[in-house]
């Protein structure tokens, strides 16, 4: 038997599958199709994993209403096993408070990817929609997919982690097209590449007088897969890291336990740890704080309100020597009358001088529900529930997107923690910065895969907007990333240390930066008319 017959022979045994067999088929395609994430990036198996999810959609039409149904369904057990297998981490979170929190586990590491496998059930059944007979069926999954991703990205304030295009963020000569289509056309372009396979099980219809060619469809898939590659190449070749001039960033890593991180009493050690970590020098000719421009610690890093306590204040002000600007994370109490009640609280982002004078404040926009607020707060806490934060009140956001002037260093942009993953949102087009800095507590997701994940986020983000990003997080992984997505450099997951750097240069706005998704909305409509009209042309029996 040859290679093509027992893919034909496996194919069609999958698109026969129906009951419980369909079920598991789905769920586990979708399970193995999380490997292709950081910190895998095994992308290959996805050459596996998306002709499945074809075959099964090929299938679906054996079902009621055209299909849709089961498609829906299909597409709902895939997305149960790709979210189970690549957010496991988010209960790490509820065993932070154990007593409190630690019941929720099994609820929330199985309710999160069932929520979100409803975006993929969307993406299989519009794909069914579109479906035909011939190879217009993987345009019409990678338009409908995609379309499903965005709308997973944006819809109840948006959860875009782990988008199918992040596939092909590794190696980064592949990522470098995000320049020009951003994440929503990588995710296309990996579900079109990947699904392409698909068609190899195809035949010619009855009485066609086209000889079959179900290579086709694979071989321009690789062309696009090498084309994507050298173009990557060349553009990481000509766009050498370029640094700032007498910019020295310091990065202070404490890898401190979330006990101790959000507990009063522990002030005097978290601070103490902090300034004496900081003051660390990392090279023979190294002298401490003294010879920093910028030093960073990380989201929320004190277990207090920093304005409003002198003490915490003056000990910044004397480790920080002229000429040092200090950016941290802090949790922000709101104005008003210190007398007054806190009921509600900031997640914010301060730079502060040598002197104490705060140069620059940012509120976090992108708020992680049940992490940092509860949907109707009020009345879930009369219910007795809490965020994990177990703040009173829950985190307000803030206003508008804040860049922050820095006297000795490039004019910076805060994130906080998760608002790095948002793409589209991070600069204003009238008001670009020269670098981003993402201030977050990964402690979280303890010493789990959702680290990386995250570093791969950001990474791309630099990538879409031409500009350095620097990372400071708790336990790690901390990094200084150039705008063409190189790691500058890093410390390791769950790791105390310090980590200096210089700080890489921008690049002039990218395509992406100037025009957003549009590249990406024009592909999806493509490719969506495409699958319509050969639909009409040819309509679908399988």
């Amino acid at each position: 038997m040859t290679a093509l017959a027992r893919i034909r022979r496996i194919g069609l045994a999958i698109v026969l599958a129906w009951g419980w067999r369909r079920a598991a088929i789905a769920l586990f395609a979708g399970a193995a199709s999380a490997l292709a994430m950081a910190p895998f990036n095994a992308w290959p198996v996805l050459f596996v994993t998306f002709p499945v999810a074809v075959w099964l959609v090929d299938g679906a039409a054996a079902g009621r209403l055209s299909g849709l149904p089961a498609a829906a369904l299909t597409g709902w057990w895939f997305g149960f096993g790709y979210f189970l297998v690549g957010l496991y981490w988010v209960g790490h979170a509820f065993l932070v408070d154990a007593d409190i929190f630690g019941w929720l586990l099994p609820f929330a590491v199985t309710a999160l990817p069932a929520g979100l496998a409803l975006f993929m059930a969307v993406g299989f059944a519009l794909a069914r929609v579109l479906w035909t007979n011939d190879a217009a069926r993987i345009l019409a999954l990678a338009a409908s997919l995609t379309a499903s991703e965005w709308l997973r990205g944006h819809v109840l304030t948006g959860f875009p982690w782990n988008a199918f295009g992040y596939a092909l963020s590794e190696p980064l000569a592949l990522a470098q097209i995000a320049a020009v289509i951003g994440l929503w056309g990588l995710t296309f372009l990996a579900v079109a590449i990947f699904a392409s396979p698909a068609v190899l099980i195809d035949r010619a219809a009855p009485g066609s007088a086209t000889a079959p060619r179900p290579w086709l469809a694979p071989a321009l898939a690789v062309a696009v897969l090498a084309v994507l590659a050298v173009w990557g190449a060349a553009r990481l070749a000509r766009e050498p890291t370029r640094l700032v001039p007498n910019v020295r960033l310091r990065i202070m890593q404490p890898n401190l336990t979330q006990d101790v991180k959000f507990n009063y009493s522990a002030k005097q050690e978290v601070m103490r740890k902090y300034l004496t970590l900081s003051d660390r020098a990392t090279g023979p000719s190294a002298t401490g704080v003294k010879d920093v421009t910028v030093l960073i610690w990380p989201e929320s890093a004190f277990p207090f309100f920093l304005t409003r306590e002198a003490d915490a204040m003056a000990q910044i002000v004397a480790l920080l020597s002229p000429g040092t600007t200090l950016i941290t994370g802090a949790v922000r109490a709101p104005d008003g009358p210190r007398s007054a009640p806190i009921t509600r609280a900031y997640n914010s982002v301060y730079a502060i001088d040598h002197d104490g004078t705060i140069l620059g404040v940012y509120d976090k926009l992108h708020l992680v529900p049940f992490g940092e607020y509860l949907p109707f707060q009020g009345f879930m806490e009369k219910l007795g529930l809490q965020q994990l934060t177990r703040m009173h009140g829950g985190y307000s956001a803030g206003t508008a997107r804040q860049v922050i002037d820095l006297p000795r260093a490039p004019r910076v942009l805060p994130l906080i923690c998760y608002e790095a993953v948002f793409p589209g949102e991070i600069e204003q087009p009238d008001d670009r910065p020269g670098w981003i800095v993402n201030l977050t507590n990964d402690g979280w997701f303890g010493i789990s895969t959702g680290p990386y994940q995250h570093l791969q986020h950001a990474r791309l983000r630099a990538i879409e907007e031409g500009l350095p990003i620097v990372r400071a997080a708790n336990t790690g992984i901390s990094a200084v990333i150039d705008p063409v997505g190189r790691i500058v450099a890093r410390l390791g997951l769950g790791v105390e240390a310090v980590l200096d750097s210089a700080l890489p240069s921008p690049l002039p706005p990218t395509l992406y930066a100037r025009v957003g998704d549009l590249p990406a909305a024009v592909m999806i409509a493509l490719a969506a008319i495409i699958a319509a009209r050969r639909r009409i042309k040819i309509p679908t029996t399988a």
